[in-house]
């Protein structure tokens, strides 16, 4: 059975009488209908009425390599027929994740040995968080394990990835959180600085807010502090330079552990590997997923700093913990041809040299005096473009977060498949993105404001 023997309209219908959706008002869905994606090559999807869009999320933060990699599709053939599954479990392993697991360490942070397998980045923070909870129980210390997290963090959507999250309307839906996690501000200069104060003290103060939650718990109840180095689901916040080595200073004074969540950033988006050797963080747990594969496959891989690894061996006893898709062959076959692709390719210099700068210059250039344009944010191959009533006093469109909504489907009807996050207007592309490929995204940009703000403005929306 294949979907060519469908219309868009019954794919729609069937979708409509069985498909619940993620992040979804279904109600609202079931109404509007929806666009059936249907293809995909290099930096464009194509839904099933022949449009061509060009994905500057690529995908959902994960499509690092783009689309049509043949390779990818014979890496996991191949596996398929050899060895389609076998599990982790039993003293067992298979070859494919015993070869990731040393390529991940070669290519992580010096002091980052080791790995654990799941299938999402939600269940490599959920691992995080036992694991460092486990890690301070071997130490003789249980009752360490506070988890100091920010606000707007988003660390996934299974119960312990939501509490560690600082999306407050998804905390609420869970009806009871995992305890003993704890929320500060997040780094977020636009809204939260002081007028005057300098984006260096604004870094500070931001970090300071950690250090304050430690003091309050007392460091002796504190496990670890979570954080993304680039909060990514939240609005492509981008710290200060000053915060992150203040962090490293906080947690290496109060001996708490530093959780990384690298899900968005890992694997060459920031112009390096790991954002961590971009902003020279020493983390002692990091979480990876989406880019790993470049999201052929499901795979996330939680990299162990040695601190904890090393009283996982010496001290001994089960981690009860695992899943039945741990280290799958066939996703790990598909990483260590996409990892060898990004590499082969030189990706990750394109991006920190070439791409990543030139996206800064061409968003400046063609947005920087936009109207509805208050801030752009980038680093390496992320964007956030602040969306305002007023450049001068940053009102905001009412109802929040309304006007980007406006914006982004302006943008997909132009072609770009772009997303709106309250009232920031965010990218994440393709690695393979170009510098023609950049100029087209920020020309379609351009019209999709400038639609907007005429309907805005004469209050037509």
């Amino acid at each position: 059975m294949t979907y060519k023997n469908y219309s868009t309209e019954q794919l729609r219908a069937i979708d409509n009488a069985h498909h619940l959706h993620p992040f979804t008002d279904h109600k609202d869905l079931r109404q509007a209908g929806t666009r059936v994606i249907a293809r995909a090559d290099g930096p464009f999807v194509y839904d099933t009425e022949g449009n061509e869009i060009l994905d500057g999320m690529a995908g959902l933060w994960c499509v690092n390599a783009g689309y049509g990699r043949e390779e990818l599709v014979e890496a996991a053939t191949a596996q398929m027929r050899e060895l389609p599954y076998y599990n982790a479990f039993f003293r067992c392993t298979t070859p494919t994740p015993t070869l990731l697991a040393q390529k991940l360490a070669e290519i992580a942070p010096d002091h980052i040995n080791q790995v654990f397998y799941g299938s999402s980045g939600s269940e490599a923070n959920d691992t995080a968080l036992r694991l460092v909870r486990h890690y301070w129980a071997l130490e003789g210390k249980p009752e360490k394990n506070i988890i100091i997290s920010r606000d707007w963090a988003y660390h996934g959507s299974t119960v312990a990835a939501t509490s560690l999250g600082g999306m407050a309307a998804m905390r609420e839906q869970l009806y009871g959180a995992v305890p003993n996690i704890r929320h500060v501000m997040c780094p977020y200069a636009f809204e939260l600085a002081n007028p005057g104060e300098s984006d260096h003290d604004f870094g500070l103060r931001a970090a300071k807010a950690v250090e304050d939650a430690i003091l309050e718990a007392g460091p002796e109840n504190v496990a670890a502090f979570i954080g993304e180095p680039i909060q990514g689901a939240g609005g492509v916040k981008i710290p200060p330079e000053s915060y992150w080595p203040e962090i490293q200073r906080i947690c290496d004074k109060h001996d708490v552990l530093l959780m990384l969540d690298e899900v968005i950033t890992g694997y060459g988006r920031t112009g390096e590997w790991f954002a961590a050797q971009s902003m020279n963080i020493k983390p002692d747990t990091i979480t990876t997923a989406k880019g790993l594969t470049s999201g052929y496959q499901p795979l996330s891989a939680l990299l162990v700093g040695d601190r904890i690894a090393s009283t996982l061996v010496e001290k001994g006893g089960e981690f009860y913990h695992g899943y039945t898709y741990s280290g799958h062959p066939v996703a790990c076959a598909v990483a260590l041809k996409n990892l060898e692709i990004i590499e082969r390719e030189g990706l990750i210099g394109r991006v920190r040299d070439e791409t990543g700068p030139y996206l800064h210059e061409a968003l400046q250039a063609g947005l920087g005096d936009h109207p509805m344009v208050g801030e752009i944010r980038t680093f390496g191959l992320l964007a956030a473009i602040e969306v305002v009533k007023d450049r001068d006093t940053r009102e905001r469109f009412q109802p929040e977060g309304s006007a980007p909504v406006v914006i982004r489907d302006h943008a997909i009807a132009n072609g770009l498949m772009m997303r709106a996050v309250m009232d920031t207007m965010i990218m994440s592309p393709p690695l393979i993105w170009t510098k023609e490929t950049i100029d087209m995204a920020v020309d379609r940009i351009r019209k999709a404001f400038d639609t907007a703000e005429k309907e805005l403005r004469q209050g037509r929306r």
